[in-house]
């Protein structure tokens, strides 16, 4: 027992010794890693030092600007090795004997004689000019120059330092924004040239002349990028009869474009077949809604008018059939004007059978006809309600032009659009028909 508790104490003494040697072996570990670690961090900080111990002057030598320093006079005094590098020139070439000016272009030159210099002898110091430099090759170096006045302790300007930037990064940009720029605007004159022409093919280049009739007609562009969706027309149909239209696609842009033309030649083609104002825009809408049915239908308002001279009372029968359009004006012979309301006309191409609003009237001598698209009364104005031009102030200007003829009332329509400006944010077309009075009425 004695044995085995002996040889239990020598082996845990044993056991302890070799856990202790370990332990010993494992603290050097730690010690021999921690060694290497500080040893690291060291040599990281002399190195930091090295950076932080460069001299004053070579960190003014090696910059990355230029920098400059000229007598009063402009003497160049001191020039650093990075302003040397961009120019080409060894310092003799240039320290006591050149001027700051002398390293300008010609232009360069100029403005700091006349702008440069005299605001910095004002000011102290001007920032953020931009200048061209001549290297020593003759080529340009553009750059961002700022100059200060040093001045002593008594207040008296001593020398001038300037900093320089060098900035053909910069301008290599700016040429570049510029020459998008420019591409930019290039393709914007083809669209709107583009833009013009094709709105042109959609208006008719003359107005049917109808005997017994003053006609008149205007197209207001409120933007050329852009092609409107107004339309109108007055063509000859059967013998003595002749048609008329006046609308709006909904949209701009070539979309728009394509469904004007499209109801444009279908409103001729219709009224040739059946002129009738009902069935004429009744075949219209059953184009439209076949030809755009689908996830992006189109419409539009439209007025079509069917005038048929009265033998019997003199002047115009004429019929008029609308599609949600607003409704036309007459200014009557007697001075009194009146809105012509078609209501429960429906948009042109929505619906498979639209309803179809119709009214007539009897034009006599002196009356004048006027028909227009929205972009005249949802003009933005300050003085209408709900900040828009409205149907009533365009009701209110018929009752101040009547009488009148179609040509001063479209003379009249253009002068207010041009008096609203940018508040006219659409397309406006506006027709008007006028029958003439006789010498004889007009002396009655």
């Amino acid at each position: 027992m004695c044995e085995t508790d002996d040889g239990a104490a020598d082996d845990g003494g044993r056991g302890r010794g070799r856990d202790h040697g370990r332990g010993r072996d494992h603290g050097r570990g730690r010690d021999h890693g921690r060694g290497r670690s500080e040893d690291h961090q060291e040599n990281q900080e002399a190195r930091f030092s090295e950076l932080l111990e460069d001299s004053a002057e070579d960190l003014y030598e090696h910059a990355p600007c230029g920098y400059l320093s000229t007598l009063l006079d402009g003497r160049i005094a001191k020039i650093n090795t990075t302003l040397l590098d961009w120019l080409g020139y060894e310092r003799g070439a240039l320290v006591g004997r050149k001027r700051f000016s002398d390293l300008l272009t010609v232009g360069g030159r100029l403005y700091h004689e006349t702008h440069f210099a005299p605001l910095l002898r004002m000011q102290g110091e001007i920032n953020g000019i931009a200048l061209e430099l001549k290297t020593a090759d003759g080529t340009r170096l553009p750059v961002i120059v700022t100059s200060t006045v040093k001045t002593g302790g008594d207040g008296q300007a001593l020398l001038i330092r300037t900093t320089i930037f060098d900035a053909r990064d910069r301008r290599a940009y700016e040429n570049e924004l510029l020459r998008a720029r420019q591409e930019a605007d290039r393709e914007r004159d083809r669209l709107k040239v583009l833009n013009t022409t094709l709105q042109k093919t959609l208006l008719p280049p003359t107005l049917a002349n109808v005997p017994g009739l003053d006609v008149a007609a205007h197209y207001h562009i409120a933007s050329a990028d852009e092609v409107g969706g107004d339309f109108y027309d007055l063509f000859p149909l059967a013998a003595g009869t002749w048609g008329m239209f006046l609308g709006d696609v909904c949209g701009k842009g070539a979309a728009a474009a394509a469904v004007t033309s499209l109801a444009r030649y279908t409103l001729r083609a219709a009224a040739v077949y059946s002129p009738a104002p009902d069935a004429v825009l009744a075949n219209l809408n059953t184009v439209l809604n076949h030809e755009y049915n689908g996830t992006d239908p189109r419409f539009c308002t439209v007025i079509f008018g069917l005038l048929t001279p009265d033998p019997d009372q003199g002047g115009f029968h004429i019929t008029l059939a609308s599609g949600g359009h607003p409704p036309a004006m007459v200014m009557r012979h007697d001075g009194t004007a009146d809105s012509l309301p078609t209501p429960g006309g429906q948009l042109i191409g929505i619906l498979p059978n639209a309803n179809i609003a119709t009214t007539t009237v009897h034009l006599a001598p002196g009356d004048t006809l006027l028909l227009h698209t929205d972009g005249l009364t949802e003009a933005h104005t300050a003085a209408g309600p709900d900040g828009r031009y409205s149907d009533e102030a365009l009701l209110d200007l018929g009752r101040a032009l009547a009488p009148t003829t179609a040509t001063d009332a479209i003379t009249a329509i253009r002068d207010l659009l041009d008096t609203l400006g940018n508040g006219v944010d659409d397309d406006t077309a506006v027709l008007a028909v006028h029958v003439p009075r006789t010498t004889s009425e007009e002396q009655q």
